[in-house]
């Protein structure tokens, strides 16, 4: 689904209108969240959103997983799949499967890191640990309460924030804020912006830890549109996002195309793309997620599309790696002296 304007701006008569059904979602989502969940074995590390849409939750994935290799561990991420058919559980392999398989995420993940999906948590879970996982990275899942978390990462945009404050669908929240405040032990700010610090000094006040970090090009992203012109287009949570980190990179954006987060596309759209950066002499770039749901069918189209890669730089990445070793020590304490 694409965004409603009014998620992201001052509460309005709409948002209003809607605060009545937000309390029975929201309701529901704290009473399913206080559920209690499952212990499996090996530690989990949960890396989640606290509203509806993207914030950066992959690239704060694949961040974990090279941090986590450095210290020996062997990861796996779990994802509910989302976008794809296959209910899982499964191990994603890119040479099979497609995003409408597993999702687009998933699809891209496991080309870095083995990536299971399943519908299921609990099962997804089980797969993981037999296949070796020694930290099991949940992407996304946050208000899933199927697995015990041993530690939960929220990733939260510094000039969106939680927008409006509201739960769905009056707002972008997934369920009340004060409740997901109360659950979370790291948030994961992206960017300069200001509009998360307000949520950033509460998780302060209750010791939870802030780790500030930068969305940063690859190098060869950046080389390889250097002197061209581009029609830049993207199908994720925040596309307004993507151009700007093409713009501060120096790339010519010299026109853009938004489509909603996860965007199926289809034959025609992607035609009408090429088309008009033919006549235009334009060069077409999207996000590594895009280009992996269109899949082989970008190899037909008689014209490049060329992804840009990021990858999430933590302004203090000792502060991350303290925090990291100190939960993975805590979840083995706890398994080795009994239940939790």
């Amino acid at each position: 689904m694409r965004e409603p304007g009014f998620w992201h701006r001052p509460p309005s008569l709409v948002s209003r209108l809607l605060l009545p059904i937000a309390a029975i979602y929201g309701g529901i989502a704290a009473t399913r969240m206080q559920k209690a969940g499952t212990a499996v074995g090996v530690p989990v590390l949960c890396v989640g959103n606290y509203h509806m849409g993207g914030a950066g939750k992959t690239p704060t994935t694949l961040a974990l997983v090279t941090l986590l290799r450095e210290f020996g561990e062997t990861p796996v991420v779990l994802s509910r799949g989302y976008g794809g058919r296959l209910h899982g559980p499964v191990m994603v392999d890119p040479s099979r499967h497609g995003a409408a398989d597993v999702g687009d995420e998933p699809l891209m993940m496991a080309r870095r890191v083995p990536v299971v999906i399943a519908r299921e948590r609990i099962d997804g879970a089980a797969l993981a640990a037999s296949q070796g996982a020694s930290v099991i990275l949940m992407d996304d899942g946050f208000q899933n309460p199927a697995l015990i978390k041993d530690a939960a990462l929220i990733v939260i945009d510094s000039h969106r924030g939680v927008g409006n404050g509201s739960v769905f669908p009056a707002g972008p929240l997934r369920a009340p804020l004060a409740l997901q405040l109360s659950r979370t032990d790291a948030l994961v700010v992206v960017g300069d912006g200001a509009a998360a610090d307000g949520i950033a000094a509460k998780i302060t006040d209750r010791g939870g830890d802030v780790l500030r970090a930068q969305l940063v090009p690859e190098a060869a992203s950046v080389d390889a549109l250097r002197g061209r012109r581009v029609l830049a287009f993207a199908g994720i949570g925040d596309p307004a996002r993507f151009v700007a980190t093409l713009r501060s990179s120096g790339v010519d954006v010299a026109a853009q195309r938004a489509f909603a987060d996860h965007h199926p596309f289809t034959a025609e759209e992607l035609a009408d793309l090429v088309a008009t950066a033919a006549r235009d002499g334009l060069t077409l770039v999207t996000t590594e997620k895009d280009l992996a749901r269109i899949g082989p069918a970008a190899d037909a189209l008689g014209a490049p599309i060329l992804p840009f890669a990021v990858k999430l730089v933590f302004d203090d990445e000792a502060k991350l790696r303290m925090f990291l070793l100190d939960r993975l020590n805590r979840a083995r304490s706890a398994a080795f002296t009994g239940p939790r």
